[in-house]
């Protein structure tokens, strides 16, 4: 099965906290401005850690030290009212606690997402205030994990 209609995407997200604040990505296109974790498309023989480290590097400037597993999210287009010729996305994100040395200073990489405008760090606090990608997934960092372990969001835009 090659056709488009058949394929998962996995993706590598990082969930950076420093300070009280999580670093976001700033995106600004025909939608308007929104929010998303730093992190990527996984490539053919990369590891999810490996995927999670080069995006962080392309988006954000930052190597970072890939810990715990702590959420996945799926994302099925066609359960969410997309139009006929995106129907066929499907994806599912692995997001990663990750660290990054206390004096590192995010910015926007060499090879930044086409609509990527920005990196900020918000406030956990402030976090249900923007419109973060996927939804719910400010509710659940602002509250914090509850265990060790890892956290199934399910089939969320």
């Amino acid at each position: 099965m090659s056709d488009l209609s058949s394929s998962i995407r996995n993706s590598a997200k990082a969930i950076i906290i420093r300070d009280g604040c999580v670093l976001l990505i700033r995106i600004n296109d025909k939608d308007g401005e929104w929010y998303v974790l730093p992190g990527g498309g996984q490539r053919l023989g990369e590891t999810l850690q490996e995927a999670v480290r080069r995006e962080c590097m392309e988006e954000a400037d930052i190597d970072v030290q890939v810990g715990q597993l702590r959420l996945v999210r799926e994302y099925i287009a066609k359960n969410h009212g997309a139009p006929e010729c995106n129907r066929h996305v499907h994806r599912v994100e692995f997001m990663f606690e990750c660290k990054i040395d206390g004096d590192a200073v995010p910015d926007n990489g060499k090879r930044p997402d086409s609509n990527q405008i920005g990196l900020v760090w918000v406030p956990l606090d402030d976090l249900t205030t923007y419109e973060l990608y996927p939804y719910g997934l400010g509710h659940i960092l602002r509250d914090g994990f509850d265990s060790a372990g890892c956290e199934y969001m399910g089939d969320v835009e």
